[in-house]
C-alpha cells in the first residue's frame, strides 16, 4: 500500500478524468469537487455543500450527488456548477449517495433514505443507526429530459453502486451489509432486487460499519469499500468474499481501478483524509461514460 494523495477533508469516489489527474469529492474542509494531479497535489474545482459521489459523463463534466442541500449538481471543470434537479417521482431527495451511468447513458444514482441532517448527531452517525428508518431508494435519472424515477426503495441506506460484468446492476444496504443485483436490458433496469453477497466480517466487535462504494474488475470480481472495518471486500462472481484488502484508515469510502489497464486499486479513506493505492492482481472494467450534453 502506498499513499497517493492526503490533506483531503473525507474523501469520496476517486474517478480518473480524461484530461489527466483524478477527481474526487471532499465532504469536510473545503467541501467540494476537487482535482488531484499525478503527483498527489490538489486543488479545488468547485465548491458544493456536502458532495458524496460522482460520475464524469462523455464530456468530461463531473454529476455530483450533492447531500447538503440534497441535489443533483452539473460541475464543469471550468468550475461551473449548476443544481439540476432536487427530486424524482417519489418525492425529494433525501441524502444522494453514489452515481453511475448505464451503458444507454441513464444515470443511476443512490439515496440513503435519510436527510443529513437526520442521519448525522453531534458528528457521528445517529445512536440508533441500526434501527433508524431509512426509505433508502435508487433513483434512474434521464439527463435528457431532466427526470428521476424510483425504481427501487425501502432500502435501510443505500450507498454503493456499479454495474457489472453481467451487465447487471449492483447496488448495496450499509445497514445490513448486503449487496443487491438488478437485472438489465438495453441499458434499463428491468427487474427487481436479488441478493448477490453480503461483505461484513461476520467476526466484528466494532460499532458502525458497513459497505460503500464499490467497482468490479474485469474477471468479474466486486471490490467494494467497507467503512468502518478499514478494508476492501474482494467478492468473488458467485457472491463470496474471497479476500480483503487491509486500509490504514478505518474509514474506506470508494474505490477505483487505474487507467489503462494499470492494476492498482485507487481507495478514498474519510478517516485519514486521503487516497491509498494497491497493486492488485486485476485490471478495472471499463465505466461507462453517459452520451449527455
Amino acid at each position: 500500500m502506498a499513499v497517493f494523495a492526503s490533506g483531503l477533508g473525507a474523501p469520496e469516489t476517486p474517478r480518473f478524468h480524461p484530461q489527466g489527474g483524478w477527481l474526487c469529492v471532499e465532504m469536510a474542509g473545503r467541501p467540494g469537487v476537487t482535482l488531484v494531479a499525478e503527483d498527489g497535489a490538489s486543488r479545488q474545482i468547485a465548491p458544493a455543500g456536502c458532495p458524496n459521489g460522482l460520475a464524469i459523463d462523455a464530456n468530461g463534466v463531473a454529476w455530483v450527488a450533492d447531500t447538503v442541500p440534497p441535489a443533483l449538481l452539473r460541475v464543469s471543470m471550468d468550475g461551473n456548477v449548476e443544481t439540476v434537479m432536487t427530486a424524482g417521482d417519489a418525492g425529494d431527495f433525501l441524502l444522494p449517495n453514489d452515481l453511475c451511468f448505464s451503458p444507454s447513458g441513464l444515470l443511476y444514482m443512490t439515496d440513503s433514505g435519510m436527510t443529513m441532517g437526520d442521519w448525522v448527531v453531534d458528528g457521528a452517525p445517529r445512536p440508533d443507526w441500526q434501527t433508524a428508518p431509512f426509505d433508502g431508494r435508487v433513483w434512474e435519472i434521464d439527463l435528457e429530459t431532466r427526470t428521476a424515477k424510483a425504481i427501487d426503495r425501502g432500502i435501510r441506506f443505500t450507498n454503493g453502486i456499479a454495474f457489472g460484468l453481467d451487465g447487471d446492476l449492483y447496488v448495496n444496504e450499509m445497514i445490513t451489509g448486503e449487496v443487491f443485483r438488478y437485472a438489465v436490458a438495453d441499458g434499463r433496469v428491468t427487474g427487481t432486487r436479488t441478493r448477490f453477497a453480503n461483505v461484513l466480517a461476520p467476526d466484528w466487535q466494532g460499532g458502525f460499519r458497513g459497505p460503500d462504494g464499490m467497482g468490479f474488475s474485469t474477471d468479474g470480481r466486486l471490490w467494494c469499500a467497507v467503512y468502518g472495518e478499514g478494508n476492501v471486500a474482494v467478492v468473488s462472481p458467485d457472491g463470496d468474499v474471497a479476500s480483503r484488502l487491509k486500509t490504514e484508515g478505518s474509514a474506506p469510502t470508494n474505490v477505483a481501478f487505474g487507467r489503462d489497464g494499470e492494476k492498482r486499486l485507487y481507495v478514498t479513506e474519510h478517516q485519514l483524509g486521503r487516497i491509498e493505492v494497491f497493486d492488485v492482481d486485476a485490471q478495472g472494467l471499463e465505466l461507462h461514460c453517459g452520451r449527455t450534453r
